[in-house]
């Protein structure tokens, strides 16, 4: 019977549809752009941003929630792209596997995107940091404790009523001021990705955002963070939950606090609490101890290209024998890791300039850009251990690059094993496209390219008026002198 020759002249039209090729129809149907998922989606669990029990998202449709999410990771890899081009992509690849048209506008998108729960999103940061940090290589400095680094930074949205409600802008007499949302973030020393946020407004300081993530570090964590976080309450309430720091302060360290010499540039001091602080409650503040017992440590930068030539750090971690004075000065300039994720994020994954109109999106897209920072962080620390090389000269700007190509390559091939092959040419690109080696290179706070001639748009449009030309600004004054003109 299964010999016979049914539907023989039907056999070449139904022979790519048999086995392989039905499977890779129905993987089409539920795929999105590029397949993104194919190439990242190891790194997120799938029981993320599940099917909804009632009402909204209930029912598979068009926008189901998990498409979405990968639909909303790449326009994140695509910060220039729009969601009409997403609509767009999504059309032509429906239409190909299972000729689904759809609606050509894109608001269906948008309130799908508007539908996503926002808690979906800070676990799927999670989980990503924590995979990226699996595949990173250890740290041995500092007993090979796990060190995260905090900083903070602010965001420009759009000027729409909504944002200006709830991230105020600053007052400023003589430059446009647009809504700014503060962020503090959590970064893992070792792989680069971000395991935590804060946000608020620019009226919420810095301290009291990272306040409200004291519960995402854990107990045998080293902390570093700059002279804004080197306070009093701050290693305190640090030293309280086991957690120890290194970094900068503002507090004069003369030597009327010290209590023993350790060794050269090298003391126990012990500190008062000082006066209390706005971002504490009064309950917090009296749960602080009086004083405290820190080690502070001096040293001159002699490296060529950096600004600071004498830099003089306070940590909790009061053992030399442990910790040297040597291992916590190159943790504290491991710091600069942090600087340099950052500016991937504003300048490569262009996240200084937030596109969404309501708070609420912002949030959605703040988190968006942030969880595809991670799954480039996964990919490059694959790369790194895969291929013995140096993480830290893995480029960002270069995996993202290879990533946008490779996924579209990965997503023509037929078979599994031509996108394992795709995957492995792909990580051997990254580790032989090594960024140079600038041990002295110096980076300026400043802008190369000068800024435009045009005036700024400081007022609504309906009453901004254009300057006029030079030519005619003289001939107006010409005839203003004559009396011919008002």
């Amino acid at each position: 019977m299964s010999a016979t020759p049914f539907f023989a002249a039907w056999r070449p039209r139904l022979a790519p549809l048999r086995g392989r090729g039905a499977k890779t129809l129905r993987q089409l149907c539920t795929h999105t752009l590029c397949q993104l998922e194919t190439c990242l989606g190891q790194w997120v669990p799938a029981d993320f941003f599940p099917k909804a029990v009632v009402q909204e998202n209930s029912r598979d449709r068009v926008y189901t929630r998990g498409r979405t999410f990968w639909c909303m990771l790449w326009q994140s890899l695509h910060p220039d792209s729009s969601g009409r081009e997403v609509v767009r992509q999504l059309q032509a690849a429906l239409l190909l596997a299972s000729d689904t048209r759809i609606s050509e506008q894109d608001g269906a998108y948008c309130r799908a995107k508007a539908r996503l729960p926002v808690s979906e999103f800070s676990k799927a940061l999670t989980a990503t940091a924590a995979a990226a940090r699996r595949l990173a290589p250890d740290l041995s400095a500092l007993q090979g404790r796990p060190v995260k680094a905090i900083d903070g930074s602010a965001i420009t949205l759009p000027d729409t009523l909504a944002n200006r409600k709830a991230y105020p802008p600053l007052q400023c007499p003589h430059q446009p001021s647009f809504p700014m949302l503060r962020l503090v973030v959590l970064f893992c020393l070792a792989s680069g990705a971000i395991t935590a946020l804060a946000q608020g407004s620019l009226a919420v300081s810095e301290l009291a955002l990272f306040n409200s993530l004291l519960s995402q570090l854990a107990k045998g964590d080293i902390l570093l963070g700059d002279r804004g976080f080197g306070c009093f309450p701050v290693l305190a309430r640090l030293q309280a939950a086991g957690i120890d720091f290194i970094g900068r302060t503002t507090r004069h360290l003369d030597g009327r606090r010290r209590v023993k010499r350790l060794a050269k540039n090298d003391w126990l001091v012990r500190w008062g609490r000082g006066q209390p602080s706005p971002w504490l409650t009064p309950e917090a503040w009296a749960e602080l101890p009086a004083e405290m017992t820190l080690r502070v440590v001096k040293a001159r930068v002699s490296q060529k290209g950096f600004r600071v030539r004498q830099v003089t750090l306070v940590t909790t971690l009061l053992d030399p024998e442990r910790y040297p004075a040597t291992e916590i000065f190159q943790a504290y300039w491991w710091r600069w890791r942090l600087e340099l994720c950052l500016d991937d994020l504003k300048t490569t994954l262009k996240l200084d300039l937030l596109r969404s109109q309501s708070p609420a999106m912002a949030q959605r897209e703040l988190y968006a850009r942030l969880i595809a920072h991670n799954l480039l962080r996964c990919l490059m620390a694959q790369a790194a251990s895969e291929q013995q090389v140096a993480l830290d000269r893995i480029s960002f700007k270069g995996s993202l690059d290879a990533l946008r190509h490779f996924a579209q390559a990965m997503a023509r091939a037929r078979t599994r094993k031509q996108r394992r092959a795709l995957w492995a040419e792909l990580l051997h690109t990254l580790a032989a496209d090594l960024v140079p080696e600038r041990p002295g290179r110096r980076e300026p706070r400043a802008v190369k390219r000068k800024k435009t001639k045009y005036p700024r748009l400081n007022v609504p449009r309906h009453l901004f008026r254009d300057r006029l030309k030079r030519h005619t600004r003289r001939k107006l004054a010409r005839l203003r002198k004559l009396g011919l003109a008002m």
